[in-house]
């Protein structure tokens, strides 16, 4: 384990010097009776020294605090209930995502996490905010047995300045307990040593059992997705960037693109996974951008890479080589390695978190069967479809016995973390499509010319061509074709991508086999959408995909 000293000069953000700062709430509020030191509201770097003094992790050759996870290297969607009572009972979509568990189990592991925090040589308090919108935003207290989790959660979400620290009252508090196991042989409900359990009622967030940081995130993120419908708003699981007068977001499940796309030279940053559409535009829900990591390079990613070597990132799983310099094409630990860092790492951003209603709507699927185009044009109907549906592929490897391409559909690109009916966000969606007159996209990240394993992955620079063009309005005026199969428009040429991959059809070597495979990719489409079709309006439920077709027509 390497030692090391960090101080403020090794952090590119200016500290506040809050450390042991925080409003007139107490931890006894929680139920805590802390026997240990409580650390309230430190900083990055002390938090990390700390972390590096508790043997949580190790620095790379470029001062990063790296550490490991553990047996579970990505979210436990399994392990995750909504308490079901009076104030969720009817508001809940409940189902196998949205699992419900009894308020008896939930009291009683609420008392295993209350004793066991309490005994705790050491605690770490973060009081921080989720909203960039103050007219939206919920203050929150993140307490933990772990001082690099502090400094994730720290990392990820909005840091109050010191006289909003005073003052700092949290609605919702996360008691996180990720070295405290459950015994499902002996709790009722629980099916594994790890829980993660939501209770609306008492505005209390349980995680134990799992080291992994992105349940804290997401567990905030899905309060906001209940919360914001409420009253109106959007929540979103995209990405967000800006001119300043042409504004874009990006949904998409992860590895389709909504972090690197994002990360434009030429467009400002909001953020990177998690926004709220309001009456007034955009806003960012965090202060921070959780970046996947494999196969990073630097020419392909440059600002991304360039946080992997600013102190105060957090890289996850990642192994570093002898020297200490990570190695990003190594997946030995899990594929799904990440980087924590500040927004503020990335020079071109927006810094209010906020911006105005998106001219451009960009739906992200990696397609792995290879029959989605490269780019698509969507009529609001189409948007609305294709929303509800959240398709991408998971391919051979990234998943024990996927030896094909799988199909995957997260409804809203977020299911694991919508709360409510798909339909409500649906609604939501169309009516601000309609109101702002946005335009609808989607962008094929993954396969054309026969799919995966038989082809390459669609080059990042022809993907980055085709979206900067639609943003740019070099899409507006060309030639299209609208597939009848799927019913979307298909543009016939774009500055800097060879005119032959824009119709997938034309890229296989046999159109009858692109034929079966898309037929099958459609009722793909179909048998997945009659879940929701009862609750869904007509001109969204015909949107979809149409019967067998071999052909397309001019528009």
């Amino acid at each position: 384990m390497k030692t090391a000293t960090l101080t403020e000069k090794d952090f590119p953000l200016p500290l506040l010097g809050t450390a042991d700062l925080h409003g007139p709430i107490g931890l006894e509020a929680h139920g805590l009776e802390p026997r240990g030191t409580v650390r309230w509201n430190y900083e990055t770097p002390e938090l990390q020294q700390h972390a590096m003094r508790r043997g949580e992790g190790d620095l790379s050759a470029h001062g990063v605090f790296t550490n490991r996870t553990g047996a579970r290297t990505g979210r436990s969607p399994k392990d995750k209930f909504t308490v079901r009572d009076e104030v969720s009972e009817d508001t809940i979509w409940w189902g196998k995502i949205n699992q419900p568990c009894k308020p008896k189990l939930f009291d009683k592991m609420l008392g295993h996490a209350q004793w066991f925090l309490s005994h705790r040589e050491e605690l770490f308090v973060q009081d921080l905010f989720c909203g960039a919108d103050a007219a939206h935003r919920i203050s929150l207290r993140v307490v933990t047995e772990s001082a690099w989790h502090a400094a994730f959660a720290r990392t990820m979400m909005i840091r109050p300045t010191a006289d909003e620290l005073a003052t700092h009252k949290p609605e919702y508090t996360v008691l996180h307990t990720p070295y405290l196991l459950a015994d499902p042989d002996s709790v009722d409900g629980l099916d594994s040593n790890a829980f993660i359990l939501l209770s609306l009622k008492h505005k209390l967030v349980l995680i134990g059992g799992t080291q992994y940081a992105g349940e804290i995130k997401k567990s905030l993120f899905s309060i906001m997705n209940y919360l914001l419908p409420a009253t109106g708003q959007l929540p979103m699981h995209c990405s967000c960037n800006t001119t300043g007068e042409n504004t874009a977001v990006f949904f998409g499940l992860s590895g389709t693109g909504k972090t690197t796309l994002s990360a434009d030279p030429n467009r400002r940053l909001v953020g990177d996974d998690e926004h709220g559409w309001t009456d007034h535009g955009i806003f960012n829900f965090e202060g921070g951008c959780y970046a996947k990591l494999i196969n990073l390079k630097e020419k392909d990613e440059p600002a991304i890479f360039a946080t992997t070597r600013m102190p105060g990132t957090i890289m996850e799983n990642v192994i570093l080589g002898l020297d200490g310099t990570p190695d990003f094409t190594d997946d030995s630990l899990t594929a799904n390695t990440r980087a924590a860092y500040p927004i503020e790492y990335i020079e071109n951003r927006k810094p209010s978190g906020t911006a105005g209603h998106p001219q451009n709507i960009v739906f992200l699927t990696c397609d792995a069967f290879g029959v989605l185009p490269p780019i698509a044009r969507l009529t609001p109907e189409q948007a609305a479809y294709h929303f509800i549906s959240g398709y991408t592929a998971k391919v051979a490897g990234t998943e024990m016995n996927i030896d094909t391409p799988t199909a995957t559909f997260s409804t809203c690109f977020g299911a694991p973390f919508m709360p409510r009916h798909p339909g409500v966000y649906a609604k939501l969606l169309t009516e601000k499509i309609a109101k702002h007159q946005s335009q609808c996209w989607l962008l094929n990240t993954g396969w054309i010319a026969g799919g995966y394993g038989q082809s390459d992955r669609i080059k990042i620079k022809w993907t980055r061509a085709l979206l900067n063009a639609a943003l740019e309005g070099h899409l507006a005026n060309v030639d299209y074709k609208t597939d009848d199969r799927f019913g979307f428009q298909i543009p016939q040429a774009c500055p800097d991508v060879p005119s032959e991959i824009l119709t997938p059809r034309d890229t296989w070597e046999s159109t009858t086999a692109y034929d079966t495979q898309a037929d099958h990719l459609a009722q793909m489409f179909r048998d997945n959408f009659q879940q929701y079709a009862p609750d869904t309006p007509a001109p969204i439920r015909n949107a979809g995909p149409r019967g067998t077709s071999s052909t397309s027509s001019q528009s």
